[in-house]
């Protein structure tokens, strides 16, 4: 309990169901579409447009409706004029004017249109901008401050993901690119974004690898990047979720990965910036995974969400509303809580030191040594408990790193100024709430007839730390608060100095890169960086200057793939000894030697899309292995029964054999290293791979001869003019009817889906045809 009796933050929020009338609840089926508040004084209606799904026949739509949340009036707009259809969108309310920026037409056609819908006529007009290049995107976010509409990251017609920060000025209709100094954000898309004040906030999104948790604030009048330091346990790291402001608090919910802790709020009181998480009362079996949560009053609205991660699922949840009224009485007196370690402060603690929540200045004298502060010094043993006790009580530093003593025995943790005097000043004072001798609390589990976490009290925490032999030092690190200065800023400012120092001429900073990709422990520099002849004269204090700059160890830069059979890297080592690295992608470990091989990151979407294929009792012959790129898919993900793989670059075969080893899927995987048309086996594939680009197709016959005389199927790569998608696609259906007849088999030949990959070049796009070869 805490203050005058009240239930703290394990309280529930009622949940209620939306009972749509007018038209049918199936039109609100939808993933992947816009939703904003429209306040029209006693009425306020939540005004829908776009997304994938829809009533009949799932696809992309350009609908318009009006829901009363209150009544359940759904109203449909059939307005003349609407944008195309599009799903991945953003849709910005500024005064009565709604704005819709982007999406994702279909595959092929990424856009970066403005449309505005006047809600006073309800009519639509497209905008002609101006100003900076708005490139192509979906699945970025959007957020208003006045009348500007900021706009980050996504993905582009290329499958990059983007970093970069435009907005769009809704008074003289023109585009910025906005560069901003400080701890800026990597690049993500399916990420979440909100105004607050002179602040947007952006949340999670997925990196090209994993799921973010982060938390990043810009100020849009000083033009900072800043991650932003928080209290209590942090959402876990989600993509494709919502986000909200109710009060003072901001809101995240739902996303992929799906899991249970993503039907609970997750509420920062940004006041105090602590995290807290409230459960939702009574959530059936919907899966938030690309709604839209949007506030009015004090019910926050969830419409549409698709069943899978990714949105890639065909169920959708019905439309409802989470009360969030229960959050205004609990205000400064939430204690950070949680689920399964859910420490708070007992409303029987007399002493007003215990019962009142640190707050943590974060931004009062960056620079001052911390060498004055104190850490609390655990064995290592009890280091994940102790840290969690911190953090959850908001006593922990986050300022400032957790070190190692150099016994390797001990952690130890910063803390907090007022922590470090309550733990000093109860150091006598306080009675053991254990009882004397029993020291083999810290080993049991915390349940059943142990002690409950979520009884604990304050004073309970701080002698549950001083049983572990928690121990209050001086910090013995004399570090300095890290700098909010941007990795491109300090390369800049340090090379600058440098470049002055040799007396050369300051034109050589506009070589300096921008933008830079990591592959495992590798940062890869574009090739443009660095090109003039005069930086090999200052190389040895050049990469190192570099690498501290970007917190790396090894920096490389990128080369063009070497035009031989062997499709060599022509990758660059700049600092470090070799160019092995270790890539993690999908769940599937990448080992290999970057100056040797080379690695694609544009073929994501169609190593996920091989590794999902149902593969379990399937024979596949991959004629192009390289170190494994749709080999391994195959054989982690897809559970194929075999695959034969066939390369002739002998640093690839290395690194294959040493992939399927670190995999554990060696025993599944027959190696033939040399020229697939002389190694590739005969007769036994259900489905063979042909993963070369430009053109693999001087392997169709071998392709051919692989699969089983029933047939199989066969997945060609090959590299487009968008022009002549169609003259390829029927060249490739002819051509392997005829290699088929030839080889004597009387197959039906057809061309099941063709997968665009990505832009490969201007006008140049990377197909799949995925054949099928039937017998009759």
């Amino acid at each position: 309990m805490v203050g005058g009796g009240e239930k703290a933050a394990d309280c529930s929020l009622p949940v209620s169901s939306i009972l749509v009338a007018g038209e049918s609840v199936e039109k609100l089926f939808l993933w992947g579409h816009s939703a904003c508040v429209l306040d029209n004084g006693s009425n306020k209606s939540v005004l829908v447009f776009g997304g994938f799904g829809g009533i009949g026949r799932h696809a992309r739509r350009n609908d318009c409706f009006l829901l009363d949340p209150f009544s359940g009036k759904l109203k449909a707009n059939d307005v003349e004029g609407a944008p195309s259809p599009r799903l991945g969108h953003t849709a910005s309310l500024v005064a009565d004017l709604v704005f819709i920026i982007g999406g994702r037409a279909d595959p092929s056609s990424i856009l970066n249109d403005v449309w505005v819908l006047n809600t006073a006529n309800m009519e639509w007009k497209l905008i002609q901008c101006t100003g900076s290049v708005f490139s192509s995107r979906h699945r970025h976010s959007a957020a208003v401050v006045g009348s500007n509409i900021y706009v980050y990251g996504g993905l582009n017609n290329n499958d990059t993901i983007l970093s970069s920060l435009h907005v769009f000025n809704t008074g003289n209709l023109q585009w910025k690119e906005v560069l901003g100094d400080g701890e800026r954000p990597c690049a993500r898309h399916s990420h979440s974004m909100l105004a607050y004040g002179s602040k947007v906030f952006v949340f999670g999104g997925y990196n090209g690898e994993r799921a973010l948790g982060d938390l990043y604030s810009f100020d849009v009048q000083t033009c900072m990047w800043k991650l932003e330091k928080t209290a209590g346990r942090s959402p876990h790291a989600r993509f494709s979720h919502s986000m909200f402001v109710y009060k003072d608090f901001l809101g995240v919910i739902g996303g992929c990965p799906v899991g249970q802790h993503f039907q609970e709020l997750a509420l920062l009181d940004l006041q105090s910036h602590t995290w807290k998480q409230v459960t939702l009362d009574c959530i059936g079996k919907e899966l938030l995974v690309r709604t839209t949560a949007n506030v009015v009053g004090d019910d926050l609205v969830i419409i549409g969400g698709g069943a899978a991660c990714y949105a890639f699922g065909t169920k959708f949840s019905k439309p409802f509303k989470v009360n969030l009224l229960p959050l205004v009485p609990l205000g400064d007196k939430l204690m950070p809580t949680e689920k399964n370690v859910n420490f708070r402060v007992s409303h029987a603690e007399n002493a007003e030191a215990l019962t009142q929540r640190p707050v943590m200045n974060f931004e009062a004298e960056k620079h001052q040594l911390v060498s004055d502060n104190r850490v609390l010094q655990l064995e290592k043993k009890y280091a994940k408990m102790g840290k969690d006790i911190l953090k959850n009580f908001g006593w922990l530093d986050l300022g400032r790193k957790v070190y190692t003593k150099e016994d390797g025995l001990h952690i130890c943790f910063p803390i907090t100024e007022k922590f470090s005097a309550m733990f000093l000043k109860k150091h006598d004072q306080d009675v053991d709430v254990f009882e004397e001798g029993n020291d083999t609390f810290v080993c049991k589990p915390f349940k059943g007839g142990g002690i409950l976490l979520n009884e604990v009290s304050c004073s309970t925490a701080l002698n549950f730390l001083k049983k572990c032999g928690a121990t209050n030092l001086a910090n013995e690190v004399g570090e300095v608060r890290k700098s909010s200065k941007s990795p491109f800023q300090t390369m800049n400012e340090s090379i600058a100095l440098l470049i002055k120092q040799k007396d050369l001429a300051e034109t050589l900073l506009e070589q300096l890169p921008n933008r830079w990709e990591r592959l495992g422990d590798i940062v890869v520099l574009p090739a443009t960086s660095f090109k003039d002849p005069i930086w090999d004269s200052i190389s040895k204090e050049l990469w190192p200057i570099v690498a501290k700059s970007l917190n790396t160890r090894r920096v490389a830069r990128q080369g063009r793939v070497a035009s031989t059979g062997t499709r060599d890297s022509t990758l660059e080592i700049l600092v470090g000894d070799n160019g092995w690295v270790d890539h993690r992608e999908n769940g599937i470990l990448y080992s290999f030697d970057a100056t040797k091989c080379m690695f694609s990151w544009g073929n994501l979407s169609e190593k996920l899309r091989m590794g999902n294929l149902e593969c379990k009792d399937e024979v596949i012959v991959d004629l192009f292995a390289g170190i494994g790129y749709f080999t391994l898919p195959f054989l982690v993900r897809a559970k194929a029964k075999l695959v034969c793989a066939c390369e002739w670059n002998p640093h690839a075969v290395e690194a294959l054999r040493r992939n399927l080893e670190v995999n554990s899927v060696s025993d599944r995987c027959i190696v033939l290293e040399g020229d697939n048309r002389m190694t590739a086996p005969k007769g036994i594939a259900n489905r063979v791979c042909l993963g070369l680009l430009p053109t693999s197709e001087d392997s169709w016959a071998t392709a051919v001869r692989a699969l089983r005389s029933e047939g199989g199927m066969l997945h060609v790569h090959g590299n487009v003019k968008d022009s002549q998608e169609s003259l390829w696609t029927a060249h490739v259906l002819k051509s392997i009817d005829e290699i088929a007849r030839s080889e004597g088999h009387c197959w039906e030949v057809s061309i099941e889906h063709v997968e665009r990959v990505k832009w490969y070049a201007p006008h140049i796009r990377h197909l799949v045809a995925d054949v099928r070869c039937s017998s009759f």
